[in-house]
């Protein structure tokens, strides 16, 4: 059973918007993330449990971008966030330069 048009997005550098926020955007933010969280606490054991949950988080993060409403829109929540983890990386590394 195919879907209702009326709920697809139609135009295509929208549908073209989604798709990469989702993969590319989606990917950013689950490893700037991961890079935040390992600038602060013990490097190895967020390595290893990066394995897992980046996967996971990049998934969801899939999801809401194809729920949006904008493709542009999406791109930039996921910038912003982006940048926002890897502010928190760099001051990380400011203040924990030694792996622990």
């Amino acid at each position: 059973m195919p879907a209702n048009p009326k709920y697809l997005t139609q135009s295509k550098w929208q549908r073209f918007s989604k798709i990469i926020a989702a993969i590319l955007g989606g990917y950013l933010v689950a490893i700037s993330f991961h890079l935040a969280l390992a600038s602060w606490f013990n490097r190895a054991d967020v390595i290893i449990t990066m394995a897992f949950s980046g996967f996971i988080l990049w998934v969801a993060l899939m999801v809401v971008a194809f729920l949006a409403k904008n493709g542009w829109n999406i791109w930039l929540i996921y910038l912003g966030l982006s940048l926002f983890f890897l502010g928190i990386f760099f001051l990380g590394q400011a203040y924990n330069p030694i792996a622990k």
